[in-house]
């Protein structure tokens, strides 16, 4: 379990860096992608610190900074391979609140796959934004990571 969740978080920060570096160079980023790579990034936060057990500091559709996104992604996966690497039992249930209010429990490797998944789909969301306004997207399908 620990190494496919370390493939697929190792993807996953590929991607997102990927996205980071296409933005930065961007003379305007367009807003669609502010706002959803920025809950991308709030997401996995947010998901991090109900694991550990941390008071949360962003709202999960809180707006950053292109400038910031970086900073924000690698302390995201930093913690993220932190909660892999010292898992003993991936089954265990974390329990937490939604961003609602509501109270909910789910197994420790279904939250860590919901990450990534998570982020792949607003990826896509992003990337289909970027072909609408003729920008041409990198190609961060799976199969080509791996190859």
């Amino acid at each position: 379990m620990k190494g496919f969740l370390h493939q697929h978080f190792d993807y996953n920060f590929y991607c997102n860096k990927k996205l980071i570096e296409q933005c930065a160079s961007m003379d305007q980023v367009p807003e669609k992608c502010i706002k959803l790579f920025s809950h991308i990034l709030n997401a996995h936060h947010v998901w991090n610190h109900r694991i550990v057990g941390k008071q949360i500091e962003f709202d999960v559709w809180q707006k950053h900074e292109v400038e910031n996104w970086q900073d924000i992604h690698y302390e995201n996966q930093r913690t993220s391979f932190e909660i892999i690497t010292n898992a003993d039992d991936f089954a265990k249930r974390i329990d937490y609140e939604n961003s609602e209010g509501r109270t909910f429990g789910n197994e420790l490797k279904d939250i860590l796959f919901h990450i990534v998944n998570h982020s792949t789909h607003h990826r896509g969301q992003i990337l289909m934004d970027f072909r609408l306004a003729g920008i041409e997207p990198e190609s961060l399908d799976y199969i080509l990571y791996k190859r």
